[in-house]
Order: structure tokens, then C-alpha cells, then sequence
């Protein structure tokens, strides 16, 4: 565990260390004063590279991390912390970000525990509208970029009302064959991460993987109760107890929803944050139910082309001879 630095510390003769407020196995999260631009706060994540590994496997992670700092500064979306600044001292590298006041849906969802209440439906989905769009604008980057840490500390309200999307401590660029830019390797939050996650940084993710976890977070969020990890689910798939048994006033179409995006093979989920937002709210698609893929008649019918046109001919020729008769 990297030494954190200390409350006064000034980095690069501008950012003056106040406290800590994360911590990982990798560096710290600090809050800190920008003295260039008066009154500003700002936070400071920190990523230790092990100095005694190869120079040369050194060298392609703090290469990795600029090229992820990079990227990460041209994005602009009012749900997530801008990036402002990236350098290095010594064996450390630091992303500096809006400081976002507030607390996490974490936080407010152990409040209303205590209370023995749940968070109202219409105030989590109104947070999930918000999550789509920052989701949706950093899958249709290119190359699109995913997040791989969805959780309810990692989404923090702020005293206006802005949900934002922090840490982007796994964030992971889906690069052409399959190259991946990771700053800190690892798997996510147990409680939200997909199997497919669980490969390590060289396994195969995708924007299901967000969106497996973005249903897990909803989950927990209505329910008060942590879904069963997906790793559980694979040899107990009856682990996973349906929302609506732990709170009756989550909406039967929510219900769908979540448990659509947290099907265990990426295959069963919804393709797009776009097609996820269609099933909480507005136009809702068809939901499959993997365990029974029935066909209808339409889709029996036009599987190819040529059985298209054949059906197609047949029901014209049908047509004809009624109004033939009826004449």
C-alpha cells in the first residue's frame, strides 16, 4: 500500500493536498486546492507503479496511462467529473478532476435503510435517466469507452440534483483488436461485476458489461439487499431473488428491465444503453426470455429472404381469389 501524501503537500507547485477521501490497493483519492485558480477544489487520483518491476512492463503502464489521461480530458458531459490535468512525480501517477460535493446513492440508500424505508422508484429512475446519458456518451466515443465499476459509490448526487459517474479507476477504451488501456487492472465490485469480467484485463467486455452492472446497481438501489454475485448465480441460479419479492412497490416493467440487464451471458442482455433506457422508460422492446426462446409465426415465416417472398406471393394469391369470389 502506497504512503499517502500529507495534509499541505504541494504537488507541481499547484495542488495543495487538504485530505484523503478514497482509498485503493494502488494510491489514493485526494481533495485538494488548486492554487492557480483561486477557490477552486479539485480531486486528485493517484496510481503507484511498482518500481521494482521490469523497467520495460513499467514502462508500458505509465505509457497506458497517458494514453488513457489523455482521452479521459477531451471528455465533456455534465454527468461526469471533467479532467483537467495529468503528470507524474517520481513512481506516481495523479488525474486531476472536478471535485464533485455531495453524497454517493450508497449513502442515501443506507439512509433509507435505517429508516426502514426503501428509495423511492421514481427517484431512481430519475437518477437512471441520467446514468443512460453518461453512459451512452461514453459508449458512442470512439473507440467507445467503457466504465467496468458501476456501483452506488461510484455515482454521487449533488447538492443540485447532477448525478455523476466518478472513478474511473478501471475504465477500459475498446481499441481496434482488442486493445485495452486500463490504469488500475482489475475486476470491479464483486456485488456488480459480469462473469465475463472476471478474465482479468485480457478478457472479452464489451458495453453489456456496463450494462450488466448498471442493473445490479438498480437492483440494489430499490431493494436495500446486494444481488447475489454473478459467480454464485452461475452454480445457483436460483440465488438471485427477484426485486419485486423484496420490495412490492418496484413496478412489474422495472423488474423486467433489471433482470433483463443482469442476465448472466452478455448474449441475453440488452445490446445498448439505448435499448436498456427503452425497457425502464418510454417505448419498451420485447423483453426475450432466455429460458423460452419461442418464435412467432412473422419470424417463422421471413427468416430468409426467399421464405419472405414466398409467404409474401402466397397471401397475394390468397387476397386475389377472395376478391375474385366476392365479386
Amino acid at each position: 500500500m502506497p504512503i499517502p501524501l500529507k495534509a499541505g503537500e504541494v504537488l507541481r507547485g499547484r495542488y495543495r493536498i487538504r485530505r484523503i477521501i478514497g482509498q485503493g490497493g494502488m494510491g489514493s483519492i485526494y481533495l485538494a486546492d488548486d492554487l492557480r485558480l483561486e477557490g477552486r477544489q479539485c480531486a486528485l487520483k493517484e496510481v503507484e507503479h511498482d518500481a521494482s518491476a521490469d523497467p520495460e512492463l513499467l514502462q508500458e503502464n505509465r505509457d497506458q496511462f497517458l494514453r488513457e489521461a489523455t482521452v479521459l480530458a477531451r471528455l465533456d458531459h455534465p454527468n461526469l467529473p471533467k479532467v483537467s490535468d495529468y503528470f507524474s512525480v517520481s513512481s506516481r501517477d495523479y488525474l486531476i478532476m472536478d471535485f464533485v460535493p455531495g453524497k454517493d446513492l450508497r449513502t442515501h440508500m443506507i439512509e433509507a435503510r435505517q429508516e426502514e424505508k426503501f428509495l423511492p422508484e421514481k427517484e431512481v429512475l430519475k437518477w437512471a435517466v441520467q446514468l443512460c446519458d453518461a453512459l451512452s456518451y461514453l459508449h458512442n466515443q470512439s473507440p467507445p469507452i467503457l466504465h467496468r465499476d458501476i456501483k452506488p459509490s461510484n455515482l454521487k448526487l449533488t447538492p443540485s440534483g447532477l448525478l455523476k459517474l466518478v472513478d474511473f479507476g478501471l475504465v477500459k477504451m475498446l481499441a481496434p483488436g482488442e486493445v485495452t488501456i486500463t490504469v488500475i487492472q482489475g475486476q470491479g465490485t464483486a456485488l456488480y461485476t459480469p462473469l465475463e469480467q472476471y478474465g482479468g484485463d485480457g478478457a472479452h467486455t464489451d458495453v453489456r458489461s456496463d450494462i450488466y452492472a448498471f442493473g445490479s446497481t438498480l437492483y440494489h438501489l430499490l431493494t436495500n439487499t446486494p444481488p447475489a454475485d454473478a459467480r454464485e448465480r452461475f452454480l445457483d441460479p436460483t440465488s438471485l431473488i427477484p426485486p419485486r419479492q423484496i420490495n412490492a412497490n418496484i413496478s412489474a416493467l422495472t423488474e423486467r428491465a433489471i433482470l433483463w440487464a443482469m442476465q448472466l451471458h452478455p448474449d441475453n442482455r440488452p445490446s445498448s444503453i439505448d435499448n436498456f433506457r427503452k425497457s425502464l422508460f418510454g417505448e419498451r422492446p420485447t423483453i426475450p426470455n432466455p429460458a423460452m426462446r419461442k418464435e412467432t409465426i412473422w419470424q417463422l415465416t421471413t427468416q430468409t429472404p426467399e421464405r419472405a417472398l414466398w409467404w409474401t406471393s402466397v397471401s397475394l394469391m390468397a387476397l386475389s381469389l377472395i376478391l375474385t369470389l366476392v365479386r
